[in-house]
């Protein structure tokens, strides 16, 4: 089933511009507790091997360094250019991974596989090579055509040898950090990037067979203005890569220092910001782009947008994937793991994690094990991210449910969405407009349980929903 485009109304958007999660998961990080800890991921291990039907692995493994601070980067990341750093970081990393595949059966396949960071190509391309060796010996990789295995790229350190290297490895998609190309921009984010060397690593992942490219773009940055947006939607669709995630800027300089050197002066107003986004949604659509919501554009012929067409499309801590039947195990410094019915965090700070690392320890501090109520919420919400609708007569024989009566305060809270044309109730079917594709947060957060109040201090520790 394909989702349509979605309308923008800049009015709407503006009523509806709150602090919300972003629904990588369900419940949300914030819900995670230090009451869950390794005896309780094993357990979950454990349950999960015991499937009749071996579930897939998908693995990320997060590297956060990087040479320079981006001043609007909300990662987690380490500033250095000491190569010696990643030397050591290294060390424990293996010894992580081989205690997590202990956990897992060697019958269950790894269909995927996400280096982010911080910037994964701080590493050499020897070092990446080592890294995905020594996961291949951990872990048993799938020969599938469709398996992927993707990183992202700076491209302002990396050149197209090392693209060359990369897809010798294994990689078959990249992801490159882009932003804005406009030099006024870039000063005052400090990250001067061109056009020239990007298209440069675009056109070296497309010659040595890599066979997605993304690009990402932030709108909302400081000094941001329509028309270099403009030029910079012109050269980008001029690369025409097959995925473009184009985010909202989220200025919390107190949950991120890097975000105090930038001068809230030169932030676009809240008007011009939906502007920008405006901008970025005619343009893309124009160029033959589909929306595939949460800020994600593809090309037609992706597998993100075949996927979405197919009802396949899932959605996790690493954002848009067409591998749906998976466990994703996260290693290194705050990644994230789901497990069956679990999530467990490892530490934001790397001497804690070299510490659980060096006492022989799995390194996570927080966790927590869904109940049926959280699984029914999470499939709810990952249906809604995905395809725009929530299957009510579904989830009614999934779950035994009355959905009428099991969501009673969600559909009253939803009552004001509806009003305004955000979302359509139907026979078995809760839907979002095309003005609501645009505003899936606010919706899911109709269902979220443990959403503070709109009016709670709380809130703002997620970014706006535009």
């Amino acid at each position: 089933m394909r989702t349509q485009q979605p309308t923008f109304d800049a009015a709407t958007l503006r009523k509806y511009d709150r602090p919300g999660p972003r629904y990588t998961s369900y419940p949300t990080a914030p819900q995670f507790s230090t009451g869950f800890g390794e005896d309780d991921l094993r357990l979950a291990a454990r349950a999960s091997n015991g499937d009749p039907i071996p579930r897939r692995l998908s693995l990320y493994v997060h590297v956060p360094f990087c040479a320079n601070p981006c001043f609007y980067c909300g990662c987690n990341r380490i500033i250095t250019r000491d190569p010696v750093r990643g030397e050591v970081y290294l060390v424990r990393l293996y010894r992580e991974i081989a205690m997590m595949a202990e956990l897992f059966d060697r019958d269950r396949e790894v269909i995927q596989l996400h280096l982010g960071g911080g910037t994964p190509n701080f590493l050499s391309p020897g070092q990446l090579e080592e890294l995905v060796a020594t996961l291949r010996t951990q872990f048993r990789f799938s020969d599938s055509p469709r398996r992927d295995f993707s990183i992202e790229l700076d491209p302002r350190c990396v050149s197209p040898d090392d693209v060359a290297a990369l897809a010798s490895i294994g990689f078959n998609r990249a992801s490159l950090g882009v932003q804005d190309f406009d030099p006024a921009v870039q000063a005052a984010v400090n990250r001067i990037q061109s056009i020239d060397e990007t298209t440069a690593i675009v056109e070296a992942c497309r010659r040595h067979g890599l066979r997605s490219v993304n690009i990402d773009l932030i709108y909302g940055l400081p000094k941001q203005n329509r028309e270099g947006f403009a030029r910079t939607l012109d050269a980008v669709v001029a690369m025409r890569p097959d995925r473009l995630a184009v985010y909202g800027y989220a200025h919390m300089p107190t949950l991120f220092k890097a975000q105090g050197r930038i001068a809230e002066a030169e932030l676009p107003t809240a008007e011009a910001k939906l502007g920008l986004l405006q901008l970025a949604i005619e343009r893309l659509t124009a160029a033959g782009y589909v929306y595939i919501g949460m800020d994600h554009f593809a090309l037609p012929g992706d597998e993100l947008a075949k996927a979405q067409a197919e009802g396949s499309l899932h959605r996790n801590f690493m954002g848009y994937t067409t591998h749906a039947d998976t466990d994703l195990v996260g290693m290194g410094v705050s990644a994230i793991s789901h497990i069956g019915d679990s999530y467990t965090q490892n530490p934001r700070d790397l001497p804690t994690w070299q510490a659980a690392i060096d006492q022989g320890r799995l390194p996570l501090v927080r966790g927590m094990r869904l109940s049926e109520d959280d699984c029914l919420r999470a499939d709810l919400i990952q249906e809604l991210m995905c395809q725009g609708e929530i299957p009510v007569r579904a989830l009614e024989r999934r779950y035994a449910i009355d959905f009428a009566e099991h969501f009673a305060d969600a559909l009253a809270a939803l009552q004001p969405l509806v009003a305004d044309g955000l979302v359509l109730l139907e026979a078995g079917q809760i839907k979002a407009t095309s003005q609501g594709r645009l505003l899936l947060r606010n919706i899911a957060m109709c269902f979220d349980h443990y959403l503070d109040p709109p009016d709670s201090e709380r809130l703002p520790r997620f970014s706006r929903a535009v």
